[in-house]
């Protein structure tokens, strides 16, 4: 069977998705409902520094009203706590709380759990050589997603 690049996609994003429903399924029995992987990633970049709407939506690469509807999401659930910045009151920093710490760890331990069943489905070596080939093809765990192309290499 020939696929075509356009199916590559398509599985790649079937995957994530895959993944991302399952882990979602999966907080939500653990207490977090309606956690997606944007309230994820927007955690995670509010944990690095990204602590302001502006710079978040930068760094998450939507608009700042979505960044800020994220934020108020996160914030009415507890899992991250904002303040006045000292140095423009106008402006509001944001840090994530231990309950927030509490669902990134909680995340990380199902993610690895569903790794875990993919290994048993198509074999820990199969998947090690997949998860090889990803990273030889320059695609990796982004930091940011401020740019087009960001699960590849710039170089």
């Amino acid at each position: 069977m020939t696929r075509s690049g356009a199916d590559l996609a398509l599985l790649l994003l079937g995957g994530f998705r895959a993944l991302a429903d399952a882990a979602s399924v999966e907080l939500a029995r653990r207490g977090h409902e309606q956690i997606r992987p944007v309230h994820d990633f927007a955690i995670r970049t509010i944990d690095a520094g990204g602590d302001t709407i502006p710079e978040l939506a930068r760094q998450l690469g939507v608009s700042r009203q979505a960044a800020a509807k994220t934020v108020a999401f996160l914030e009415d659930r507890g899992y991250i706590a904002g303040a006045p910045d000292p140095r423009d009151s106008r402006r509001r920093r944001y840090q994530v709380t231990p309950l927030g710490h509490q669902l990134l760890r909680t995340g990380e331990e199902v993610f690895d759990q569903l790794r875990e069943q993919w290994a048993r489905r198509i074999g820990t070596d199969e998947l090690n050589r997949l998860e090889d080939a990803l990273s030889d093809l320059g695609i990796r765990i982004p930091n940011t997603f401020d740019a087009p192309g960001y699960f590849t290499n710039a170089d």
